[in-house]
């Protein structure tokens, strides 16, 4: 278990997104730079003040890089403390060092807040080592021996903690992209899947009618362009949701209005084959809800109409009651469907019931052709 611990902490990348230099690190370090001249100028007891003012000023300076090179920036601060140990052995002086040297203290946190797992454990015995010889080889009281080491443990912790945080935020944001992404996914392919298909149906319509009946032809091409019209729409407030999507993490990007149960009967255009009937209360569904009813019809009707042989006819029912809305959509040709179909209709519709909590089948039905029923509750899970 220890062996697995260590390779999993041997594997971990340096946290991602570390900031150069802002404008607050010029601030501390500034500060922490005057603290150190003034106390290097007028404090009168500190032994060896050459090199404890080099030493503290060159640990201030590295506090820049303390998170694009946490490991360098821990190596040199903690290096300036085992050096600033060994005049308290040659020279037999209780302490060398300036009080500004506590801002070394910054340098366990970005370790473990930027470092990778590698650099962590290495930083980690370099902290070790003026630390525990500071505390093994001189007198001091039990009490503030605790103290050093709690303040070190929580500055470790601090940035352990923080790196966690900022990695669930992270997986958080992906994860909003990927169901952003799934939708949009589905979005597309039930669009595109709708009308074309429409699209492919009037164009065979009005090729056939063409040399007999010029005026059904015209109709036809109306339709066409209608259908190529509202394609164009609804792929253009799709690129807009992902420019809108791009530009911000914190809030997923809305689209534009959509179309619901209200518009159900615009599936009838595709062919005169579909037949759509609506009962029960369908009045105030939430819009998520209202949306997949009317994407799992359309996409429905559009695979009956692309792959139901003999078909005579395509039934959309949908139905309201108490806590539930249900949808059945039926076509009596035959049950088999092509297996060159990449099955991402049948995937995104299921996809869509089950994100709102509810459920869809797809299937040969027992008494012939093919049927898709859905239940989705009228309450959006939260």
């Amino acid at each position: 278990m220890l062996a697995a611990f260590f390779r999993s902490v041997l594997a971990e990348p340096r946290a991602p997104d570390a900031p150069v230099r802002v404008w607050r690190d010029w601030v501390l370090v500034g500060g922490l730079l005057i603290t150190a001249v003034s106390e290097a100028v007028f404090r009168p007891d500190v032994p060896w003040r050459p090199l404890a003012t080099v030493v503290t000023l060159l640990v201030i300076v590295v506090l820049f890089w303390r998170r694009t090179q946490p490991l360098l920036a821990t190596a040199v601060g903690f290096g300036g403390s085992l050096v600033l140990y060994v005049p308290t052995v040659v020279d037999d002086v209780a302490d060398v060092g300036l009080n500004s040297m506590a801002a070394v203290l910054l340098l366990p946190y970005a370790l473990y807040r930027w470092a990778s797992g590698r650099e962590a454990l290495i930083g980690t015995a370099i902290i070790a080592v003026p630390a525990g010889l500071s505390f093994a080889t001189t007198e001091t009281p039990f009490g503030e021996v605790l103290g050093g080491v709690t303040v070190l443990v929580a500055s470790f912790a601090l940035g352990a903690a923080m790196r966690y945080r900022a990695a669930a935020r992270q997986r958080e944001v992906q994860q909003v992209r990927m169901l952003e992404r799934g939708e949009l996914a589905r979005e597309l392919h039930d669009t595109v899947a709708h009308h074309v298909s429409a699209i492919a149906i009037q164009a065979q319509a009005g090729r056939a009618v063409a040399a007999t009946d010029p005026a059904a032809a015209v109709e036809a091409l109306a339709v066409i362009e209608a259908e190529a019209s509202r394609t164009l729409l609804e792929m253009r407030a799709m690129v807009g949701v992902l420019r809108e999507g791009d530009a911000t993490d914190a809030e997923p990007a809305e689209y534009g209005p959509q179309r619901g149960v209200g518009d159900l009967d615009e599936l009838t255009r595709l062919s005169p084959l579909v037949r759509v009937s609506c009962a029960g209360d369908l009045a105030g569904l939430p819009q998520p809800v209202d949306m997949a009813v009317y994407r799992i019809c359309q996409e429905s009707v559009t695979n009956a109409i692309r792959h139901a042989r003999h078909a005579t006819t395509v039934s959309v029912e949908v139905t309201g009651e108490v806590g539930v809305v249900r949808l059945r959509v039926h076509d009596d040709g035959e049950a088999a469907r092509p297996s060159t179909s990449g099955g991402y209709g049948l995937l995104g519709m299921a996809e869509r019931a089950k994100l709102l909590g509810g459920a869809c089948q797809a299937g040969p039905d027992p008494a012939g052709g093919w049927t898709v029923e859905a239940t989705l509750p009228r309450e959006v899970p939260r």
